[in-house]
């Protein structure tokens, strides 16, 4: 099964690929895996149904005892077969559905296959968490299938409804299998089943979960999104909606009935919204014209009656669930492919323009008359078996006693009865020749390959009728383990085991059954007093347009909030983010805190100097008139800081405070060369003693945090141990070094995914045509024409002056107001010695001060005086590759060296030490975090050249005269005609 289910994961990412090769026949590859997973299940169905489970289990994060287990027992074995069986049908019939150049079919056929593959680890999954999972994802590839086709806007909207309503589901769900595992001490789901914890707590948590099953099916209040989401392709509805998806929620009852049928409200919610579901979704069926909704609520109706008779919780009851889980999934996915055919041929899914198919395409009537009696449950289609057993299980406790028994056979027949009459509508509607309608000429592109899956189901639906005694023998083993009811469960009260049959003589079911469909027929045949009926009672509101009002009223309330809130002050941003802050971490020191313990103010006078210099900095800040002073004077506090680390004998930390306080100064100055040199100039400080007021709360009380965080350790630092480790495990005597690239690693390599974000972040501010490299570099031979125009003009103005002290290659390009050849020449002299040092930094920073991190930081101030001298065009000939291609190779080695310990068995970020001699290096040590630590090098360098390109080059760039006038020249407006709007009804020609 673990196997199986990898395969659906491989196939997934290498469907889109083949795509390219196979074009829609790459279908008839997505539907082997699938059917492998069909076959399989056949294989071990026998020794499941015996008694013996079969068990397959995987450690997925040990430390958190999460393991990947999977079991396949008589329940799950039944729903294996639904989900892979219609599954690989679904994807045989995409090869004929869809024409070989239609747009997305490699991404379409992935993401279905990639759903097979969560429903069935879903149906599979032993732990609840597992389970909620692969519950999640098929939300999320569901959300994928039903917005299929992006250029339309009814399906974004449908993809969306369908994504809130389930996840939110879902998520409510989580909370209540959080507190099941709670209670019952595991989060294995027959531990929980067979601990059947009870209690208020218990109650509430089943009712959580039940939420979370109700909106994955579809019901009363959840149901609007299942019709909104028709405007999905097809076999997405076939399967899906059909089949898969919304037969979840209803697995998840069948899985606890069990256990929690007992349980206060569980019956009496299922059976009210299930009942108020099916009677709902029937009666808006019969007023459908596209044949596809239509569909769509009579699904809702179905699942309506699936819910009821699955939560009832009686052997009886769960044997009836499956069969009509069964029969629904084959009758219900054949009249959605069916439908699929029509659009296709026809070019319509409206019932009223249809005409004369039956006599065009006798053999797909045919094919839709099987499923729909089996719908209609008539006999001898296995609907028919399956209703009358659903019929049984609750006429059996009613004629015990049980109230809500009767009402349930009152609601299941009522329901029954407009399920037979939307199912007459239908053939009528699609088949049938009407008067004053043109007939529909032979279907196009209908062939023996379009036919077969619909015809597969519904053949499966016939033979399984008079086979009921085998069907039973599949769906009964689930259901032997519950109570037998209140009643004996025979019909005649003989005692003896209900049994699936085609025939059990002339019971009370089945003048019910006849009873619904002699009453569906007169509903059909009363369609024109019904479709009057319909236009005087049908609700303004539909809970569809209640969704989208909800959703409207939040975006406006999200835009009302954001107004009074956002108010494009970064001033009052910082300021409630430190009032916040202030008054929290306060409160918490008043309340928790037991007061510092020794304090001792300093330890040199060294210190004390330090100190004063800071603040004096610190203040001068403040009443600085010109943004460059004050990030001048704020960079003095961060020498300061650096000062202190060196005093303290922590060399690692004082270098690469005054490297960060650099590139930090740096970046300040390129961004202020975009703003107003004198503060206030267009806008004053306002509020100065609130903001003094403000600044000094929060300087206390960040004080106060360091005296009881220093105060509060009752026992010895871990950090104590720290050296040792770092030699006897990572092999350096560099502790900050080998902590940062082995003992904490994990926490490093998290902040490389942070800095790469940042970097990508920031450039995306400033990058207005893309985010390509745009960085003009000496291959494609930009900076040397730039240099030979700079020098004709030279020429002829008669400066030849200019033409000397030509130090690095862009110098001569510049202007000669922006020009230093003393920078030019420091920068050539240095810029060589500087990267060597970098390096040097890097390789002995294990042992010694230094590390990626510091070397980085150093050669990335070798490239901005590359480009502090020479500008952009000087940046491009300094930096061979782009930004983005430095910054993913230094987290490829970095994630790198992570993975590899586990190819090899080890865990992951184990280093390995090698120890050798060489001829002129002689004693050569060298451990393989060093390569982590040469990836961090990477991202640093790539960080910093991320930031000049943007804020530096990109900036240039956006002034430069030329560059604006040729921007200007290319962003001339081109006519660009509306979208069409996609039709109706028909998907099948677009």
């Amino acid at each position: 099964m673990l196997v199986l289910l990898a395969l659906f994961g491989i196939a997934a990412l290498l469907l889109a690929p083949l795509t390219r090769a196979l074009t829609n026949r790459v279908f008839l590859v997505a539907a082997l895996v699938p059917l492998g997973a069909f076959g399989h299940a056949l294989v071990v169905g026998p020794g499941i149904l015996s008694g013996g489970p079969l068990v397959e289990r995987a450690a997925w994060v040990p430390q958190l005892q999460l393991t990947l287990d999977l079991v396949m027992d008589p329940l799950s074995w039944v729903m294996t077969l639904v989900v892979t069986g219609v599954g690989a049908l679904v994807l045989l019939y995409c090869a004929a559905y869809f024409r070989s150049d239609s747009e997305g079919i490699g991404r379409f056929a992935a993401t279905l296959t990639a759903f097979a593959g969560a429903m069935y680890g879903l149906v599979l999954s032993e732990d609840v968490f597992l389970l909620f999972v692969f519950w999640e994802l098929t939300s999320v590839l569901s959300y994928l299938l039903i917005g299929h086709y992006q250029g339309r806007r009814a399906s974004r909207g449908a993809a969306l409804q369908a994504l809130i309503t389930t996840t939110l589901g879902g998520l409510v769900m989580l909370v209540g299998l959080v507190l099941l595992a709670q209670q019952a001490g595991s989060a294995s789901i027959p531990v929980i089943i067979a601990t059947a914890p009870e209690g208020a707590l218990t109650t509430t948590a089943i009712i959580l979960v039940l939420v979370g099953a109700l909106s994955k099916s579809a019901i009363l209040p959840f149901h609007f999104w299942l019709p909104g989401a028709m405007a999905a392709p097809t076999p997405v509805s076939a399967y899906l909606h059909a089949a898969a998806m919304v037969k979840a929620g209803v697995y998840l009852i069948a899985r606890f009935a069990p256990a929690f049928a007992e349980t206060p409200s569980w019956r009496e919610i299922l059976v009210v919204l299930g009942l108020a579901t099916m009677i709902l979704g029937g009666w808006v069926a019969l007023r459908q014209t596209d044949l596809k909704l239509l569909l769509a609520y009579g699904t809702v109706s179905q699942l309506g009656l699936l819910v009821v008779i699955t939560g009832w919780g009686t052997r009886d009851a769960a044997l009836a669930a499956l069969a009509l889980l069964v029969a629904h999934a084959l009758f219900k996915s054949t009249l959605f492919l069916v439908v699929g055919i029509i659009d296709h041929g026809a070019g319509t899914r409206d019932l009223r323009a249809l005409s004369g198919l039956g006599r065009r395409a006798p053999v797909l009537a045919a094919i839709a008359a099987l499923a729909l009696a089996s719908m209609a449950g008539l006999p001898p289609l296995f609907g028919f078996v399956a209703k009358e057993a659903v019929l049984h299980a609750l006429l059996v406790d009613a004629l015990g006693g049980a109230d809500l028994a009767a009402i349930a056979v009152a609601g299941v027949v009522a329901g029954s009865a407009l399920t037979a009459a939307y199912s007459i509508r239908f053939f009528w509607g699609a088949f049938a020749t009407k008067g004053g309608v043109d007939d529909v000429e032979d279907l196009d592109h209908v062939g023996p390959g379009f036919l077969l899956a619909p015809a597969v189901l519904a053949v499966a639906g016939l033979a399984l009728g008079p086979l009921a005694a085998l069907a039973d023998a599949g769906v009964a083993p689930s259901a032997d383990g519950l109570p037998a009811g209140v009643a004996p469960s025979a019909p005649s009260g003989s005692g003896e085991v209900y049994h699936l049959a085609l025939w059990h003589g002339p019971t009370l079911e089945l003048g019910l059954s006849l009873l619904a469909i002699l009453a569906g027929v007169a509903i059909f045949l009363a369609r024109e007093p019904i479709a009057r009926l319909h236009a005087r009672v049908h609700s303004p509101v539909s809970a569809s347009e209640l969704y989208w009002d909800v959703v409207g009223g939040v975006d406006r309330l999200a835009v009302r909030v954001t107004s009074l809130t956002q108010r494009g002050s970064l001033p009052f941003y910082l300021g409630v983010i430190l009032v916040v802050f202030v008054a929290g971490t306060g409160a918490t020191l008043l309340i928790g805190s037991s007061g510092p313990g020794e304090v001792r103010l300093w330890d040199t006078p060294a210190q004390v100097a330090i100190a004063v210099i800071m603040v004096a900095s610190a203040v001068a800040a403040t009443r600085a008139q010109k943004r460059f002073t004050a990030v001048l004077v704020v960079g003095v506090t961060g020498f300061g800081m650096s000062a202190l680390f060196s005093i303290m004998g922590a060399p690692d930390l004082a270098i690469t405070q005054i490297l960060v306080e650099l590139v930090t100064l740096i970046a300040f100055v390129l961004v202020l060369r975009r703003l107003p040199a004198q503060l206030g100039d267009r806008h004053g400080s306002t509020r100065k003693g609130l903001r003094a007021l403000i600044a000094v709360a929060v300087g206390a009380t960040m004080g106060v945090i360091a005296l009881v965080a220093a105060g509060a350790r009752t026992e010895a630092p871990i950090s104590l141990a720290w050296p040792e480790l770092a030699y006897e495990i990572g092999h350096g005597r560099n502790t900050v070094n080998v902590a940062l690239v082995d003992l904490r690693a994990w926490d490093t390599l998290g902040e490389l995914a942070v800095v790469i974000a940042a970097a990508t972040g920031v450039a995306s501010l400033l990058f207005i045509r893309g985010r390509d490299d745009a960085l003009p570099r000496p291959a494609r031979g930009l900076v040397r024409r730039r240099v030979e125009q700079r020098l004709d003009r030279v020429r002829e103005q008669g400066r030849p002056g200019e033409l000397r002290n030509a130090w690095i290659l862009a110098g001569p390009s510049l202007d000669p107001r922006n020009r230093s050849i003393l920078l030019e020449v420091v920068v050539r002299l240095t810029f060589h010695a500087t990267v060597v040092v970098s390096i040097y930094l890097l390789f002995a920073g294990h042992n010694l001060p230094g590390g990626g991190f510091a070397g980085g930081l150093v050669a990335g101030l070798a490239l901005v005086g590359r480009y502090l001298a020479g500008g952009r065009y000087e940046l491009g000939a300094a930096a061979p590759v782009g930004a983005g291609a430095v910054l993913g190779t230094g987290m490829l080695l970095a994630a790198s060296t992570a993975a590899m310990p586990l190819m090899l068995g080890a865990d992951a970020l184990t280093s390995a030490f090698v120890e050798t001699e060489l001829p002129v290096l002689g004693h050569v040590e060298f451990v393989t975090s060093t390569i982590f630590d040469v990836g961090v090098y990477l991202v640093v360098v790539g960080l910093v050249l991320d930031v000049l390109r943007s804020l530096g080059a990109e900036v240039d760039r956006q002034a430069d005269p030329v560059e604006r006038a040729i921007a200007a020249a290319g962003s001339a407006p081109a006519a660009v005609s509306p979208p069409a709007a996609a039709g109706p009804q028909s998907e099948g020609r677009a």
